[in-house]
């Protein structure tokens, strides 16, 4: 149950992650560039959100099972 839990709190912090990424893919459209659009995601929280969610989900999913046999 527990592993249930993180895997639901890691997608949900790699949702907001990752849609907020997408909604900054607007500053190319506003003329900067791609290089510029990594320097400012690398530089948000959104970023970090992003990571820590994936890395939730994988140790979730992945882990060692706590159950003694």
């Amino acid at each position: 149950m527990i592993r249930f839990f993180i895997l639901l709190v890691g997608f949900g912090l790699a949702v907001i992650g990752g849609i907020s990424m997408i909604a900054y893919l607007n500053l190319l459209t506003a003329g900067y560039s791609f290089v510029y659009y990594l320097k400012f995601i690398g530089m948000r929280v959104e970023l970090h959100l992003f990571i820590i969610g994936l890395v939730m989900i994988i140790i979730s999913i992945y882990g060692p099972s706590s159950r003694r046999n």
